[in-house]
């Protein structure tokens, strides 16, 4: 994990303390630093006790010798300027005496702190540093210190040293799954991610980007806008990736006992935590917005309710139509987060009509995309419509239902088009029959013939079949 969900900051062990790590919350920091009554005398006095120390001859046979017996040295030059800040703490009256907010760690915390505070800073007295934190002190809250900690592992500064101040910065943990390659606290993406998300993304260019007045033909126009829109989609196509994992049928196997195993290895809350560093490096671009960040967990609450009703149908549980509904439309959350961030690179105001009629345009590409998968889904356990509608209604009533959603919403499609500027409007109809017929699907209408698939009735026959056909072809070959 990147850093703990309460906020707590570790203080990283250095060369004078190889063994120490402790924890305190910002808020406590934050807290401890309003309320002593700190001066710039005591900084003065400190930085005076401090030049004293340097200024004995090992510091400087020290940085002759180098080496480890310089390294050694140094060590114990830090532990001895550790213990004169912490002296000169208690002499004043300074020291933590509230266990509850770290105690002992929470006095060499401060200490960390006022030995950077003292360090050389262009031409910064200490009355200016002095002056300056108190009134940052005076607006920051635990909020803030949250805010800048997540920046910082996004730059990478937690790697660099301020002065001696280097402890103050949170301790990185990156962890990779050696085989996926799925993201667990840092933003980066794997080639099978950037792979599986290449078709989604020229799809997008081909049929968003007529939305925001840009010539998909143009490369420069693509080129511009890639790396953000690549890293993005790629990244969610990862997260995508680890939640399907925890869907996929183990054969042979207890069916409860393997899912409540991949339960406990992914919820909610553990893929909140890894859409994390891209909601923060996005920020970091400039690019974050309420809408954006919403749009983000809605496909987290998407991976959440995919889980609940896949899982659902191997325990021949009971699911509900709400569920499923909410499911499908948000389902293509991918492509209204490119979309938001469109409207950010290009500086362009949100344009609510084409963001609707995109949503209902959609909602029935998911349709026609689930029919088409149908049979590949119900293999993999993966949310598929005509699965859950089955599971519902029945193999019978389900294509019936099925159809009179998609002619409601074909209804509000053609309702949102008639908004729609004639030529825009225009452009995107034969921008969906091209990818239609790319499809191998040709008809009159832009989304192709509604064909719904004989419905499975029993899934977990038609996975022992498909298996068997599948080992059998194996062994001829």
């Amino acid at each position: 994990m990147r850093r703990k969900a309460s906020g707590f900051w570790n203080l990283e062990p250095n060369a004078a303390f190889p063994n120490w790590g402790h924890t305190l919350t910002s808020a406590s920091f934050l807290f401890y630093f309003r309320s002593p009554p700190f001066s710039v005398c005591y900084f003065a006095s400190l930085e005076q006790n401090l030049k004293q120390l340097e200024a004995k001859p090992r510091y400087c046979e020290k940085r002759k010798r180098g080496g480890r017996g310089g390294a050694a040295m140094e060590a114990l030059l830090e532990l001895e300027k550790m213990q004169r800040v912490l002296s000169l703490m208690s002499s004043r009256g300074l020291s933590h005496t509230d266990s509850s907010c770290g105690g002992a760690a929470a006095d060499r915390f401060l200490a960390q702190f006022l030995l950077f505070m003292v360090q050389p800073f262009d031409s910064l007295t200490l009355e200016n540093k002095f002056l300056l934190i108190s009134e940052l002190l005076r607006k920051a809250t635990p909020n803030t210190l949250e805010e800048v900690q997540h920046l910082t592992h996004l730059e990478g500064s937690a790697n660099k040293d301020i002065c001696s101040g280097g402890s103050l910065q949170p301790i990185k943990k990156f962890k990779m799954h050696a085989e996926k390659s799925t993201v667990q606290a840092m933003p980066m993406v794997g080639f099978d991610a950037m792979a599986r998300a290449k078709s989604t993304l020229e799809d997008f260019c081909r049929s968003y980007f007529m939305f925001h007045g840009l010539d998909v033909n143009k490369p420069q126009a693509i080129f511009k806008y890639l790396p953000v829109l690549s890293f993005t989609e790629s990244y969610i196509y990862q997260l995508d990736a680890s939640n399907e994992d925890c869907l996929h049928v183990v054969p042979d196997d207890n069916t409860s006992k393997v899912l409540g195993k991949k339960e406990e290895s992914l919820n909610e809350t553990s893929l909140s935590q890894m859409i994390e560093p891209l909601e923060g490096l996005l920020q970091c671009q400039g690019l974050m917005t309420d809408r954006l960040r919403t749009e983000l967990k809605s496909g987290i609450q998407y991976w959440s309710l995919e889980r609940k009703l896949c899982q659902a149908l191997l325990r021949n549980e009971k699911i509900s139509i709400e569920d499923v509904m909410m499911a499908i439309h948000l389902k293509s959350f991918d492509y209204r987060v490119l979309n938001l961030l469109m409207f950010q690179l290009t500086g362009q105001h949100v344009n609510e009509l084409h963001m609707d009629f995109l949503s209902v345009s959609e909602f029935l590409v998911e349709i026609s995309d689930d029919l088409y998968d149908y049979e590949d889904d119900v293999m993999n356990n993966t949310f598929n419509i005509l699965r859950m509608f089955a599971a519902i209604y029945g193999p019978l009533e389900a294509p019936n239902m099925l159809a009179k959603c998609i002619g409601e919403a074909e209804e509000k499609y053609e309702s949102f088009s008639k908004k729609l500027d004639p030529s825009l409007s225009g452009s995107y109809w034969r921008r969906c029959e091209e990818a239609t017929k790319e499809g191998g699907k040709t008809s009159g209408h832009a989304y192709g013939t509604w064909n719904i698939p004989r419905v499975i009735s029993n899934e977990d026959a038609f996975r022992r079949e498909r298996r068997s056909k599948h080992d059998a072809c194996a062994v001829i070959t």
